[in-house]
C-alpha cells in the first residue's frame, strides 16, 4: 500500500501538466488563444510579404524591361525572343527545385513523379500546349509593347486583361459576375480610353512617336486577349486535375520553351547564327529574364496567401510607382490630366472588381 501510494503521488510530468490545464480553464484558454494568435500571425506575415514581393517584382519588371529596350549601347541589342526562351529555361529549373523540395529532396522520387505525370500521361500533358503557345506569344508581345510605350501607359493599359479574363471566365467557365464586377469593367474601359486619348502634348514627346505608340497599344491589346484566354484555360485545366501546380508549370514551361525556341529561330535565326543566342546580354538583361521567370511563381504564392482585394492594392501601388519612376528617372513620360483621371478610374476598377458585398450582420464581427 505504501509503495502504491508513492506511485500515485508521483505522476508523469506530462500528465501533471494536462491535469493542471484541465483543472484551470483560464490557463487552458490562454494557451489556446496564444496558439491561435501564433497560427494566424504567420499567414498574415506571409500574406503581406508576398504582396510586397509582387509589387516589387511587377514594378521592377516593367521598368527594367522598358529601360533595357531603350538603352543605347555600342553592340547589338539583346533579342526579345532569346530573353523569352531564357526565362522559360529558368522557370523550368526553379519549378524542378520546388518539386524536389516537395519530395523531401529525393531525386528518385521526383524523377518517378515527373515520369508518371508527364511521360505516362501524354494526353494530360498535351493539354498544356495551347496555353503554352499563347503565353509565349504574350511574352514576346510585352517586349514589343515596352519598346514602344512608356512604363506608366503600358501598366495602365495592360489592366485590360481584367476585362478579357472576366469575359473568358463567363464564356468558358460559366462564372457569373455581380453588379460590382460589371461596373468595374465599365470603369476599366473608360479609364484605359482616357489614358490612350490623344492630347496636344503628345506631339512634344521626343522619345515616342504616334506610329510607335500605335504599335505598342496594339501589342498590349493582343497581350491582354492572350493573357485572358490562356489564364482561364490554364485555370480550367488546374481545376480538372489534382496535379501539383509546380508540375503543371514544368509541363507549361517545356512547351513554352519549344515554341519560344522555334519562334526565335524563325524570326531571329540569322542573328542567332551570326552572334549567338545571348548576344547583347548584360546585367540588366539577366535581371529582366530573372524577373520574368519568377513572375508567375510570385503570383502563385500571392494567390495562396492573399486575397483579390490586396492583389488589387498591389497592382495599384505598382501603377503609381511605375508612373513616378517613369516620369522622374526614365524621363520618357509626360503626364496629362486625362492620364491621371484614367489611371484613377483603372485603380478604382481594380478594387471594385475584387470587392464582394457582405451582409450587414457580418460588419460587427471581429
Amino acid at each position: 500500500m505504501k509503495q502504491k501510494s508513492k506511485e500515485c503521488a508521483s505522476p508523469d510530468p506530462q500528465d501533471a501538466a494536462d491535469v493542471k490545464l484541465a483543472s484551470n480553464p483560464s490557463v487552458n484558454s490562454d494557451k489556446e488563444s496564444s496558439a491561435t494568435v501564433m497560427a494566424t500571425a504567420q499567414p498574415s506575415r506571409l500574406k503581406y510579404l508576398s504582396l510586397g514581393v509582387l509589387v516589387v517584382q511587377t514594378t521592377s519588371l516593367v521598368l527594367t524591361m522598358r529601360y533595357s529596350r531603350t538603352l543605347k549601347e555600342d553592340g547589338p541589342r539583346y533579342l526579345a525572343s532569346s530573353a523569352v526562351v531564357s526565362a522559360e529555361i529558368l522557370k523550368i529549373f526553379t519549378c524542378t527545385l520546388l518539386v524536389l523540395m516537395e519530395n523531401n529532396y529525393s531525386v528518385r522520387a521526383m524523377a518517378l513523379l515527373l515520369k508518371e505525370e508527364i511521360v505516362n500521361k501524354p494526353m494530360e500533358t498535351m493539354k498544356l500546349a495551347v496555353p503554352a503557345g499563347i503565353y509565349t506569344l504574350q511574352n514576346n508581345l510585352l517586349y514589343v509593347a515596352l519598346s514602344n510605350l512608356d512604363a506608366a501607359t503600358y501598366q495602365v493599359t495592360y489592366q485590360l486583361k481584367i476585362l478579357t479574363t472576366a469575359l473568358f471566365s463567363v464564356s468558358m467557365l460559366g462564372k457569373k459576375l455581380g453588379l460590382y464586377q460589371w461596373l468595374s469593367l465599365l470603369l476599366l474601359m473608360a479609364g484605359v480610353t482616357l489614358v490612350q486619348w490623344p492630347s496636344e502634348s503628345a506631339g512634344e514627346q521626343k522619345v515616342l512617336t504616334a506610329g510607335s505608340q500605335l504599335v505598342g497599344v496594339v501589342a498590349v491589346l493582343m497581350a491582354c486577349m492572350s493573357s485572358g484566354f490562356a489564364g482561364v484555360y490554364f485555370e480550367k485545366i488546374l481545376k480538372e486535375t489534382k496535379q501539383s501546380v509546380w508540375v503543371r508549370n514544368i509541363q507549361l514551361g517545356l512547351f513554352s520553351f519549344v515554341f519560344g525556341f522555334i519562334g526565335m529561330m524563325v524570326y531571329d535565326g540569322r542573328s542567332v547564327t551570326q552572334s549567338g543566342m545571348f548576344q547583347g546580354y548584360n546585367a540588366i538583361t539577366c535581371t529582366v529574364v530573372a524577373l520574368q521567370a519568377v513572375g508567375g511563381l510570385v503570383v502563385a504564392v500571392v494567390i495562396k496567401y492573399a486575397d483579390n482585394i490586396l492583389k488589387g492594392f498591389a497592382t495599384s501601388v505598382s501603377i503609381i510607382l511605375s508612373t513616378l519612376i517613369s516620369y522622374f528617372l526614365l524621363n520618357d513620360f509626360n503626364p496629362t490630366s486625362l492620364f491621371f483621371l484614367g489611371a484613377v478610374l483603372v485603380i478604382a476598377a481594380t478594387f471594385l472588381y475584387s470587392y464582394k458585398g457582405k451582409p450587414a450582420s457580418s460588419t460587427f464581427k471581429v
